[in-house]
């Protein structure tokens, strides 16, 4: 029997989309499921919840058993051949009031906060202490387990555990499968063009991978999709707030850069120095960039959970369709040693000639019963690169702050911070992570 220990297990939703396309997979329906959380009220709605799925889709084949608190994640762990992390260390309260609040006070604004940027740099130094552990635990009591992280900050993340403990690991996100579906979508092409038929290459870092063609048939459709593109951004610029695009940013990086990046305007728009600036505020209006859009997001989910409780918790008659994540593939492909296509966050290591060898590259991977193994994808544009380093230094930057657990290194992921840089002097920089170190307190390690 497979086991799958799902950490963060109190995200239902989340659980829904990987643990329901297992029940719908023909390996996994008979696997032992550990749901794990700190959480005990979060961690009995998704248990609820996915009772109902394993009753309703999958003829109760599954075994599912529920591990609540810091004490019993190794036995949540023990023996499972798959770890699936989705965990957030902090609530939105804490970080509405830490991670945006104090950079708001000294002028830099943020959107998510949860990749780069000053709050993704803090996020990942919560979630890389927590992972510490898990990597520890799961060293002890699954030494062969797969770890497949869909938390963020995704490449300094990910980075942590391929190079610092010996857990195999992948990263995974849904920004590549859903890509070009998005940018059709922006634009109001899809009854002119059948996804079925399109072929794309999508290479680079997490957020910020670049789709590099797009063809329909060998035929190369790129030049068209830009040119509508350009035209429509030219005039959501000059439409009222309400008639913009959310997609801007994307569509004017594209049009400076040449290529489309696989992530959200609002994220992009916190991890280039471009775009939220107080020298230019009239961009975030021009561009519909959504500051402060992941606590008011939050705010907005938590004041609708019991409804969402009703609609999922309690629905008797709850089914699934399989999703696009790739969690249940890979676990699917690894178990039966059929070959699977993904787009996986991997170590470098010269699959992409032109960045570090030891960031972390979001690439094509093959899977199969030897796990996840990157391809060769050549190398990027060199502006594409360029734009990808002022990432990575931040990201390699992070983990050393993570390893090393010296203050000095998170001032360097700081200072090299593309949009931190940007807005703030060097002494503001550092008087800023000092306040928000003292003001996150033990939630975090003591750096030196």
């Amino acid at each position: 029997m497979t086991k799958i220990t799902f950490l963060g297990a109190g995200s239902t939703s989340f659980v829904k989309n990987i643990i329901g396309d297992a029940f719908c997979t023909a390996a996994l329906q008979d696997a032992h499921v550990a749901l794990y959380d700190i959480n005990p009220q979060r961690l009995h709605e998704s248990e609820v919840m996915l009772r109902t799925l394993n009753k309703n889709i999958n003829q109760e084949r599954a075994t599912i058993t529920t591990h609540c608190g810091v004490e019993n994640r190794k036995e949540a762990l023990r023996g499972a051949d798959f770890a699936i992390n989705a965990i957030r260390v902090w609530d939105y309260t804490i970080s509405e009031a830490i991670d945006f609040a104090i950079p708001t006070k000294y002028g830099l604004r943020q959107t998510i906060a949860d990749t780069i940027g000053i709050g993704g740099l803090f996020r990942a130094l919560g979630s890389g202490y927590a992972m510490q552990d898990f990597a520890e635990d799961m060293a002890e009591v699954c030494p062969n387990v797969w770890f497949l992280n869909y938390t963020n900050p995704m490449c300094a993340l990910t980075g942590f555990m391929l190079r610092y403990t010996p857990i195999r690991t992948v990263g995974l996100c849904h920004s590549v499968q859903s890509c070009v579906r998005g940018l059709l979508n922006t634009l109001e092409l899809n009854d002119r063009y059948c996804l079925d038929k399109l072929r794309s290459r999508i290479g680079g870092i997490n957020h910020q991978a670049w789709l590099l063609e797009l063809t329909e048939n060998g035929r190369d459709i790129y030049p068209e999709i830009k040119d509508i593109a350009f035209r429509k951004l030219d005039a959501w610029r000059q439409a009222p707030k309400g008639e913009k695009s959310a997609n801007m940013v994307r569509l004017e990086i594209m049009r400076k850069f040449g290529y489309y990046v696989t992530e959200s305007s609002e994220h992009s728009a916190e991890y280039q120095p471009y775009w939220i600036k107080r020298q230019y505020p009239e961009l975030v209006d021009e561009y519909n960039i959504p500051l402060d859009a992941s606590p008011n997001r939050c705010r907005q989910i938590f004041a609708n959970r019991e409804k969402q409780y009703k609609e999922i918790c309690e629905n008797h008659v709850l089914t699934h369709k399989m999703s696009n994540e790739f969690g249940c593939g890979i676990m699917n492909a690894i178990v039966t040693n059929q070959p699977h296509r993904i787009a996986g966050n991997v170590l470098n290591h010269g699959l992409i000639d032109n960045l570090p060898s030891n960031a972390v590259v979001e690439v094509p991977c093959l899977v199969d019963g030897n796990g996840v193994q990157g391809t060769y994808f050549g190398p990027l544009p060199t502006q594409c690169a360029a734009l990808n380093m002022t990432n990575i230094n931040t990201q390699l930057l992070t983990i050393d702050a993570i390893v090393t657990r010296k203050k000095e290194a998170i001032y360097h992921a700081a200072m090299l911070d593309p949009h931190t840089s940007a807005e703030l002097s060097l002494d503001d920089i550092i008087k800023m992570v000092d306040e928000m170190i003292a003001a996150h307190g033990d939630r975090l390690p003591q750096y030196n």
